[in-house]
């Protein structure tokens, strides 16, 4: 007699036991699972002394398709972009459609300044810079030692 370990989320796994493992090792590949979380750009923030610096890599977008909004301390830069591929042939018409979308959201620190921030798009990365407030910036001096 065989021993079967039961999972309540294995429908029918006593039924035939090794042909769920086949479509698990599969489909539950990472290749498969983590599909959803790639259609988020990737992000790189810093801080220098005078500014904050968000980079989100988003290739294959013009800068039309970006909509950058800030609502109190939270910055927002999302994109939707739609997509149509015709084909007419003798026979037959093909049309195609796609459409990707993503949102970003940031939760701005104090000492930005939201009135000056600026964007620009180049070579499929978004750079958005947030200078900082005066008062936030770091003081640099000499100190004498007596």
């Amino acid at each position: 007699m065989t021993l079967v370990k039961f999972n309540p989320e294995k429908k029918n796994s006593t039924l035939l036991p090794g042909f769920n493992d086949i479509f698990e090792s599969v489909l539950g590949d990472t290749y498969f699972s983590d599909r959803h979380i790639s259609s988020l750009p990737a992000v790189n923030i810093s801080e220098s002394s005078e500014e904050y610096q968000i980079e989100l890599a988003a290739p294959g977008l013009k800068k039309e398709d970006f909509k950058v909004s800030v609502e109190g301390e939270t910055l927002t830069v999302s994109t939707g972009q739609r997509s149509e591929n015709s084909v007419a042939e003798k026979n037959y018409n093909r049309r195609e459609f796609s459409y990707s979308a993503f949102t970003r959201v940031f939760t701005l620190p104090e000492s930005a300044d939201v009135e000056h921030i600026l964007a620009s798009y180049s070579d499929g990365v978004l750079k958005l810079i947030l200078p900082k407030k005066e008062e936030a910036k770091a003081v640099s001096r000499q100190i004498a030692i007596s």
